[in-house]
């Protein structure tokens, strides 16, 4: 594929920053401590990917011949982007509805959003080179697989939160860092829809 400029160096940095993230909000949910040092953590690699985020935009306005189309190029480091920036609004949210008591849920749906974020990463990984495309489809059917299994445990917290919960303030709160959590796995399974549409182009 063509390699006029840095995109390729760029969508990695960027999905390693997708990854740092995710390994700080799980450390969040786990971790009774510390809760401060880990949202500062997550605001300094969400800055960190917006830089990466404004070169890669700004490097598509100055490169005549991109390795693929520009949307793709767009909707990619654009989606990649949303994930860092969801995951930091989780993360933010915790201090601002002033939670204090971690759920198991929470654990297991942050556990799920790095398991995805990790794919993401290894899947962008492989798209400098178009022979690694059944390699990418297989990954991304997995981010799709726990995108899945994330909805599915949100769903079942939020159940039991109306069923059990009789503090509604509580209910309130706890069903938006759920809503939260699973986005960042919808936002993985975007990334994964870029790259099997961009598969499909240039394979």
């Amino acid at each position: 594929m063509p390699r006029e400029g840095r995109f390729f160096e760029l969508f990695d940095a960027h999905a390693e920053q997708v990854v740092l993230a995710a390994r700080e909000l799980v450390a969040l949910m786990t971790e009774s401590e510390d809760t401060a040092a880990r949202i500062a953590a997550i605001d300094e690699i969400e800055t960190r990917a917006d830089k990466i985020n404004h070169d890669c935009v700004a490097l598509l306005h100055r490169t005549f011949i991109t390795p693929f189309d520009r949307d793709a190029i767009h909707a990619l480091i654009s989606s990649l982007d949303d994930i860092v920036d969801t995951i930091q609004d989780v993360a933010e949210s915790i201090t601002l509805y002033n939670v204090n008591r971690m759920t198991p849920d929470f654990k297991q749906m942050a556990e799920l959003s790095l398991s995805a974020c990790e794919r993401v990463k290894a899947a962008v990984k492989l798209l400098g080179n178009m022979e690694n495309a059944r390699d990418m489809l297989n990954t991304c059917r997995e981010i799709d697989r726990l995108e899945s299994d994330c909805d599915r445990v949100m769903r079942s917290a939020i159940s039991r939160l109306f069923r059990f919960e009789r503090d509604a303030l509580q209910v309130i709160k706890l069903t938006a860092i759920y809503q939260g959590l699973e986005k960042i796995t919808d936002h993985c399974e975007d990334v994964g829809k870029v790259i099997e549409g961009i598969v499909l182009e240039n394979a």
